[in-house]
């Protein structure tokens, strides 16, 4: 048995899936299937119930699944260790996040990080917030970036940012010469929002329930690059992060609207799979992103 077979076991037990677990490892499905049986024949024992139709474990396969897990986090363990007595700051580090914190707020520090670990690889996939955290919870990338964590048994959350929800609007849009805008200022317009499953949807409805406003969207999207397109062509107004409409506000396509007395957080977080050994490398990232924030981004870029 090689460190490897165990890994790709692992991953399938995790996801349940024999083509999850042939893209995990870059095999193919038959492969997937070949290892399990190899396992099968190599302890002499029947590790996944045939009989059943969905994805099942013997009990003989459950001890198996533990204790490779036990044995993949002391492997990592040790190779952690060993990197950290060498110095050695190299490796991949994969990224799963959502659009708006991928496209928005991370570029800056992997700018950095790289400048100054040059021998470090980031992977980065954009993702819905769903499966963002499926992703870190099947072991399919290192780090998960998500606005509003909710905090779970199997997720280690940890906070690196606060952005704020500000309304925008198309500078043709009646309210586009309001340097603030007040919650009554908002009825009767059209409204853009997220579609109903993302966490930034649901603390906008939030938002408009404390402020007693019956907004329904007339359109709905999936990730902001979207939403801002159609804000641009005066579909209608939208909260969004701030973070993401910097640059349409310097070039004057979107119009910014505080809206007034009000200061609307979105909490940012890196979240990874609780118990998972981390690199030197993770660590370095995640300690930049939760104390050099401001230094960062005051960062003048060339």
């Amino acid at each position: 048995m090689h460190i490897e077979n165990f890994k790709i076991f692992a991953d399938l037990v995790d996801s349940q899936s024999f083509s999850r677990a042939a893209k995990l490892n870059g095999i193919t499905q038959s492969a997937v299937s070949q290892q399990l049986r190899s396992m099968e024949k190599h302890f002499n024992v029947l590790i996944v119930d045939r009989s059943q139709k969905q994805f099942r474990l013997t009990r003989e396969g459950e001890k198996l699944y533990h204790s490779t897990r036990e044995i993949l986090h002391r492997y990592e363990q040790l190779a952690s260790e060993l990197q950290e007595m060498k110095k050695v700051i190299s490796g991949t580090i994969h990224i799963s996040t959502i659009y708006s914190i991928g496209l928005h707020e991370l570029p800056p520090f992997v700018r950095q990080f790289l400048v100054e670990y040059p021998t470090v690889n980031i992977r980065v996939e954009y993702r819905r917030s769903n499966m963002v955290v499926e992703d870190v919870l099947h072991n399919a990338v290192d780090l998960g970036l998500v606005a509003y964590p909710s905090k779970t048994r199997q997720l280690e959350v940890v906070p690196f940012m606060e952005d704020q929800l500000v309304v925008v609007c198309s500078p043709d849009h009646p309210l586009a010469g309001k340097k603030t805008v007040t919650a009554e200022d908002l009825v009767g317009h059209r409204f853009i929002g997220f579609d109903q499953d993302i966490p930034t949807r649901k603390a906008t409805d939030q938002i408009l329930r404390d402020l007693r406003l019956d907004l329904e969207p007339v359109m709905e999207f999936d990730n902001v690059e979207t939403l801002k397109r159609a804000v641009e062509i005066d579909a209608g107004l939208a909260f969004v992060p701030e973070a993401t409409i910097r640059q349409e506000v310097e070039q004057g396509t979107l119009i910014k609207l505080p809206l007034q007395g009000h200061h609307i957080s979105r909490p940012l977080a890196i979240i990874h799979r609780k118990g998972r050994v981390l690199t030197p490398a993770m660590k370095k990232l995640i300690e930049m992103m939760t104390s050099r924030t401001k230094e960062i981004f005051d960062k003048p870029t060339v």
